[in-house]
């Protein structure tokens, strides 16, 4: 789901738990969705664990919050960083709120910003939690995204055996679909999105379209040129039989 253009982003980094190579890729992602006005990173910068995110903040326009450690075993950067996040949520007219981390202490932050009816993006790695994932309105791994193909997609059968991948495009599909069983593809993207933190980049395709084309349990058409359908090959076969005995 694209916003507007002129959506306002507040980019904060968790610098401790964030790889620093994929810095364009965050700043290329949300460039679809709208301006980032604020660009924070956090983290102690005296130490050289962060050195590589230190290297990139000039030329990204990205602020350093230093946050010393004062208690071994204890995280002051995620404290820091969600105190200026919910500052930010009160005092400045943002509308998307970007939170680039692996660490799930961040989980109530995104589910408050949801309650105030922001956009919240996720980056991190295919090690961030679950909980932190899920609550995010969109989750991009970053150590996934260049994987995405181009091209024709071949069937993929581990994709079969995903039950909760599986279980969500066929509810979407449910949802929206026609008296035929037939579901544009438009709409699925768009109820999947609303229902879930869900994009075909982490299962390594570009197009919600090529992803389906992947998955053997579904099958696929085209009318006037370009609008995409798709259907549920087992629940098309029930109603079938249902409409024929």
């Amino acid at each position: 789901m694209l916003m507007k253009d002129k959506e306002k982003i507040a980019l904060f980094i968790d610098a401790d738990n964030a790889p620093a190579a994929k810095v364009d890729v965050i700043l290329s992602e949300l460039a679809k969705y709208g301006v980032v006005n604020i660009r924070r990173a956090y983290g102690n910068w005296k130490s050289s664990n962060i050195k590589p995110w230190e290297d990139v903040l000039h030329e990204y326009a990205i602020q350093p919050i230093q946050q010393f450690d004062l208690t071994k075993g204890k995280n002051a950067t995620d404290i820091a960083l969600v105190i200026d996040a919910m500052d930010i949520l009160y005092t400045k007219d943002v509308d998307i709120i970007c939170l680039v981390s692996s660490d799930c202490d961040f989980t109530p932050l995104v589910t408050r910003a949801l309650a105030d009816g922001k956009f919240l993006i996720g980056f991190g790695e295919r090690k961030a939690p679950s909980a932190f994932v899920n609550s995010c309105s969109r989750f991009l791994y970053l150590d996934e995204y260049e994987q995405s193909v181009e091209g024709l997609p071949k069937f993929d059968k581990s994709l079969n055996k995903d039950n909760k991948l599986i279980s969500l495009l066929r509810q979407a599909i449910e949802a929206v679909e026609e008296d035929d069983g037939w579901a544009m593809l438009g709409p699925i993207g768009s109820h999947i999105s609303n229902q879930a933190s869900f994009d075909q980049r982490n299962y390594g395709f570009k197009k919600l379209s090529d992803l389906f084309a992947a998955i053997d349990l579904f099958e696929s058409k085209m009318t006037q040129g370009s609008v995409i359908w798709i259907r549920d090959i087992k629940r098309a076969k029930q109603q079938a039989k249902r409409l024929s005995s």
